[in-house]
């Protein structure tokens, strides 16, 4: 079966870093070397390994350092977003609706500039657009094991169904799954969003009270890349013997 990949990706790289500071006082966070290339490099190869043919980048920290990286990207068109004040992920992406839907009105991809992950048996972002089923679905996330993350130390994120259907993690317990910072979203669910700066996870919510939010189980590594100690083992990660097997 023919797997209609989106065409278009939306790369959020707006934010500080604080987390990451020193490293991100100078340098924005999607520029933080991992194996000799910045994050956000390590992004635009996997997008265009997987076919998408566009990238929509949003800016605000040290954006001139993005833009000029991004200058001899040759695989993918390139077009930026500019903010003003940061629009945190649900206003980046609406602030960006018109460039991401310039081609026409289907789901797009949206991952974050730091995402960093290895492939399993395909290609992750093959993967998710294979899962995508529109009529049932308004968001499709990729999901990595709590406990089978790099760097990761938190509770979770999400329950599944057997079909993928997504709740949230209650207060008190420890959810399998984890957001990993990659998913497709259809445009349709901004027609009556916030404006300003919110979250994406407002949207979420409302999928998850209609049953639209879905999530495929990631089955290569992923790594959490929020502080520099992260950054360093993912780093080592990937300089471990039959490293080059890992690189999928």
């Amino acid at each position: 079966m023919t797997v209609e990949i989106p065409k278009t990706a939306m790369v959020l790289a707006a934010g500080y870093g604080k987390r990451m500071q020193p490293l991100t006082d100078n340098t924005p966070k999607p520029m933080l070397a991992l194996d000799g290339k910045p994050l956000i490099g390590h992004v635009m190869d996997r997008l265009a390994s997987a076919g998408v043919s566009r990238a929509v980048v949003n800016l605000h920290y040290l954006g001139d350092q993005i833009r000029d990286y991004l200058a001899s990207e040759t695989r993918l068109e390139i077009a930026f977003t500019e903010e003003k004040e940061i629009l945190e992920t649900g206003g980046g992406v609406k602030n960006a609706l018109a460039a991401l839907t310039e081609s026409g009105t289907g789901p797009f991809y949206v991952v974050n500039s730091d995402a960093f992950w290895l492939d399993g048996y395909e290609d992750t972002l093959m993967r998710l657009a294979r899962e995508w089923t529109d009529d049932i679905m308004d968001a499709l996330l990729l999901l990595q094991g709590t406990v089978e993350s790099h760097g990761y130390t938190g509770r979770g994120d999400f329950f599944a169904d057997p079909d993928g259907r997504l709740v949230r993690r209650p207060e008190s317990e420890v959810a399998p799954w984890l957001y990993a910072g990659i998913q497709i979203l259809h445009p349709r669910i901004f027609a009556d969003s916030p404006d300003g700066a919110w979250s994406l996870n407002v949207l979420f919510d409302r999928l998850i009270e209609a049953e639209r939010l879905y999530g495929v189980i990631h089955d290569g590594e992923w790594f959490h890349i929020g502080t520099p100690d992260g950054l360093e083992e993912a780093d080592a990660f990937l300089h471990e013997p039959f490293a080059g097997e890992k690189k999928r």
